[in-house]
């Protein structure tokens, strides 16, 4: 989204509120190479972003979810998001939701990798790729891909990069995004913050909900991620630029997050 100006068919009004006057309930946008702008906003449609290639970053409230590649996430509506990326290239389609059933699942965030039927059905949206004017087939279409999302939904909450509000254990976690690539003690961290490591430990697991280890394992494999996406390194270059000392061992905890192997692949053509 830009300031005070269009994006995605939607048009700010004030305050980073975005609006539209379409009638029509989906709206569908595809970019072949999406610019970031890195300007939090909101919406009253629901949204639901699927990244073709390349990966995005989203910030929403106290984490930033992960989308990689063939990934989707579902923002509800009004929920306030700004999203960045460091990827070379970007294509993505978004699908923005004017009517939304009364579902629990709708008015939380999610991300999933796209199974076959979903990303079939996304890409066979492709065909309304910015029209304005009502269909009846794309209302039908849409509704039914809708109304799907909870059946196809197996999140990943290992995507979810949970940010700590204590100003010590920010430093702490602003320290590991920065030398992630090696491997420091858990005394260390801790001087860091000015906390024995007792504590560090406990007030961690306590503001994010997951463990330090836990925690340096994931940014160490989002890293990753972002190394794979470049395509100029090999799988075992990857694993020692973010500090694991095998290919094997950084194979199992890769899997063990994204519950897949990691693999070095060609640029698709949408």
């Amino acid at each position: 989204m830009q300031s005070a100006k269009s994006k995605c068919n939607l048009t700010e009004q004030e305050n980073g509120f975005f609006d539209d006057s379409l009638e029509k309930d989906a709206y569908i946008w595809y970019e072949e190479n999406w610019q970031h702008d890195d300007y939090e906003h909101l919406h009253q449609r629901a949204q639901l972003t699927f990244v073709k290639e390349g990966y995005q970053y989203f910030h929403i409230n106290d984490k930033i979810y992960l989308v990689p590649q063939n990934h989707v996430i579902w923002v509800p509506s009004l929920q306030k998001h700004k999203i960045t990326s460091e990827a070379e290239t970007v294509k993505l389609m978004v699908s923005l939701f004017k009517n939304i059933p009364e579902d629990y699942f709708y008015s939380q965030i999610h991300v999933f990798p796209a199974p076959p039927v979903l990303k079939e059905m996304i890409l066979y949206a492709k065909k309304w790729n910015k029209e304005t004017a009502e269909n009846d087939e794309q209302e039908a279409f849409m509704n039914a891909l809708l109304i799907s999302l909870p059946h196809f939904c197996d999140e990943n909450n290992a995507l979810q990069i949970p940010l700590p509000s204590d100003k010590r254990l920010l430093e702490v976690c602003q320290f590991i995004n920065q030398n992630y690539q090696h491997n420091h003690s858990i005394e260390e961290l801790a001087e860091i913050a000015n906390l024995s490591t007792r504590s560090l430990q406990r007030i961690f697991k306590q503001e994010t909900g997951i463990s330090i280890k836990k925690y340096v394992q994931l940014i160490k494999i989002l890293k990753s991620i972002e190394l794979i996406d470049c395509n100029q390194f090999t799988l075992s270059e990857i694993a020692y630029k973010v500090g694991y000392k095998s290919l094997s061992a950084f194979t199992s905890s890769y899997q063990a997050i994204m519950n897949t192997k990691p693999k070095i692949s060609k640029k698709n053509i949408f």
